[in-house]
């Protein structure tokens, strides 16, 4: 099993849980972004760069994606491919995206994109609370003591 990481868009909070989940239990961590990042010395963490370009690195992560393996996104359409294909996708707020919720999560991203493009001024996400990483850490330990 692998944690693989869309990273431009995390959190650092959330990524400081990951590395020390990492380390913990000696799981494989990856990080993938298009820009360079710094993750702490451990054998079990490593980034990768990707070049800039719409979704490629969701395309990196859904290449190297294993059935099992563990993605960390907030990006609907990249955890619907992982779900799609036997991984599991977890949001940095703890939510879980399976084959079960996937779907509607979609439809509503869409539905919200529409709005968006006729001009209607959605807003974005609220910031990451305190709450928002305890939920990820619980979801995160729970999925890796399902995982050992």
């Amino acid at each position: 099993m692998h944690i693989w990481v869309d990273a431009d868009a995390c959190p650092r909070a959330v990524k400081d849980i990951l590395f020390r989940a990492a380390v913990r239990t000696a799981t494989p961590l990856t990080l993938i972004a298009n820009q360079t990042l710094s993750v702490p010395p451990s054998p079990h963490i490593r980034s990768v760069q990707v070049p800039k370009g719409f979704d490629v690195a969701d395309n990196e992560i859904v290449r190297r994606l294993s059935a099992g393996d563990l993605v960390i996104t907030s990006d609907i359409p990249l955890a619907a491919e992982v779900v799609a294909k036997g991984g599991h996708a977890l949001s940095p707020r703890g939510e879980r995206y399976t084959k079960e919720n996937i779907g509607a999560l979609l439809n509503m991203r869409d539905f919200m994109d529409t709005l968006r493009a006729s001009g209607v001024e959605t807003g974005g996400p609220p910031a990451l609370t305190a709450a928002d990483q305890r939920a990820f850490a619980a979801q995160l330990d729970r999925f890796l003591a399902h995982r050992a």
